[in-house]
């Protein structure tokens, strides 16, 4: 199996960054975000309306690449963590995760057996269609995988010691929007009462050896999340950042014209 580089930098102490793709489910994606130097992307379907068929697609294109491709699906259903990792996912982020026992499910659906119940196919994407050791597989597949619980509610917020003390959860990812919503203080990514609640996470990953992890929305943002703890750090999306940076020049060139 592919080493995971990303999984890698964090037992290093290291922070990988990389960066959401929520839109554009073109061939050249993947290998532009690794030209752009990128550790790690994430395809999103919990929000795209992505079927598993275009993840397959998107997720065949980074294997000519340096860059760890993970999948956020939608819910926490073994179909969809198994089967996104057999199409070559090397990670799951899941979102909403508001307990222990559904950490476990996640890590149970996405680890072989002895440590979970992913049930077995090899020579297909996930190993690059080559044969070998079966035994040898598991046991990387096992140890490569990188599984990030996303941290977006009060309840999940409660329960965050919980979820970090699992076996095989690697990453508490905090949405931010979504647990704001759930405080009763939507968009107020300022506030005292939301900074109180990242702390929070960040202390149980401390804890427990895991890695707090969250999308920075601009470079501002990610430099003082870096500096609050967060280990991983998502530089937005692909449709923002293709929209700031027209946004910029559009203005720029409209001054420069109009002055």
């Amino acid at each position: 199996m592919r080493p995971n580089t990303t999984k890698s930098l964090l037992a290093a102490g290291k922070t990988p960054v990389g960066t959401f793709v929520f839109e554009f489910n073109t061939p050249g994606i993947a290998r532009i975000i690794a030209e752009a130097g990128a550790d790690f992307l994430v395809f999103d379907m919990e929000h795209t309306g992505w079927s598993v068929e275009t993840i397959r697609t998107l997720l065949a294109t980074t294997r000519s690449t340096s860059l760890v491709p993970l999948v956020r699906v939608p819910a926490t259903e073994y179909d969809f963590i198994a089967r996104v990792l057999d199409m070559g996912a090397m990670g799951i982020m899941v979102p909403m995760v508001e307990s222990a026992e559904q950490a476990r499910a996640i890590a149970a659906a996405a680890k072989y057996p002895p440590i979970g119940r992913r049930g077995a196919a090899f020579g297909i994407a996930h190993d690059d269609y080559t044969g070998g050791d079966i035994v040898e597989k598991i046991s990387s597949a096992n140890r490569e995988g990188l599984l990030l619980a996303q941290i977006e509610t009060v309840a999940g917020l409660a329960n965050v010691d919980a979820i970090a003390s699992t076996p095989g959860i690697d990453v508490l990812w905090i949405g931010q929007f979504d647990l704001s919503i759930s405080m009763g203080i939507p968009g107020q990514f300022t506030s005292p009462e939301l900074i109180a609640a990242m702390d929070r996470v960040i202390a149980a990953c401390k804890k427990h050896g895991k890695v707090a992890g969250i999308m920075a929305p601009d470079l501002a943002s990610g430099r003082d999340l870096i500096k609050q703890g967060f280990r991983m750090i998502s530089y937005s999306g692909d449709l923002w950042v293709f929209q700031a940076a027209l946004r910029g020049a559009l203005d720029e060139l409209r001054k420069l014209a109009n002055s």
